[in-house]
């Protein structure tokens, strides 16, 4: 049986400008709602997640794609942080994903940051190409074969600035436009702090945490208010 929810909205990993960033949908107080009504309400917003806050109060979440549930992933948990904070007027240290190890946050140098445990990320698969061109003009999706993959390329190696498109077809998500699951996944492979310039125009920052197997993504948020939308599958 459907219900109305009010979803807040929120594009993470802006530019500097507050332009850009990946669409999230947050809904709190959602503990009543199932796992069906999470990926539908993202299939229905178009998103490529939304997040389930079930209790705001301890900040326990569960995070959707259109084609399921996620452990962990970055852009969702990066806004969601940015969103408590802002709602509550106070800052939220901690996210309690369902599925995953606790995830501690804060704000540095007007970006919303969190560090989370690399392995409960998604297995990303990372494809290097020749240069930014190469980025820019691949086809979308890329192939059959890849499903869950960024394709990147440094733009500025030494500053660690690198240019970035993933492709998500496993989350029922053609191009995703921002991705800090995948950026995670990047600090491990790479061992460095990281800028990736995605999508449209979006920016995350990336670094190595000082545990080993973890890692921080930040990035800035921007709000777009609420809207009220249909959703349905209760417990």
């Amino acid at each position: 049986m459907s219900e109305m929810a009010d979803v807040h909205i929120v594009r993470v990993f802006t530019d500097e400008q507050g332009l850009f960033g990946n669409n999230l949908g947050v809904v709190l107080e959602a503990g009543h709602l199932d796992a069906a009504a999470g990926s539908k309400l993202a299939s229905d917003l178009r998103f490529s997640e939304v997040v389930f806050v079930d209790d705001v109060e301890k900040a326990t979440l569960r995070i959707f794609t259109p084609a399921g549930e996620l452990p962990l992933a970055g852009h969702p948990l990066v806004g969601t942080a940015w969103l408590l904070s802002r709602l509550s007027g106070r800052p939220v240290t901690t996210l309690r994903p369902a599925k995953a190890a606790e995830v501690a946050t804060w704000a540095e140098d007007g970006r919303t940051w969190i560090r989370g445990r690399i392995a409960d990320a998604p297995a990303w698969g990372l494809v290097r190409v020749a240069d930014e061109a190469a980025v820019e003009t691949l086809s979308v999706p890329p192939g059959p074969d890849y499903r869950r993959h960024q394709f990147w390329a440094w733009t500025d190696e030494a500053r660690g600035v690198m240019r970035a498109r993933v492709f998500a077809a496993d989350s029922g998500v053609d191009e995703d436009e921002a991705t800090g699951s995948a950026a995670m996944r990047q600090v491990e492979a790479l061992g460095r702090p990281v800028v990736i310039r995605q999508g449209w125009g979006s920016e995350i920052w990336a670094r190595p945490a000082q545990t080993a197997g973890w890692a921080e993504i930040g990035g800035r948020v921007a709000g777009d208010g609420m809207r009220a939308v249909s959703v349905g599958g209760t417990v």
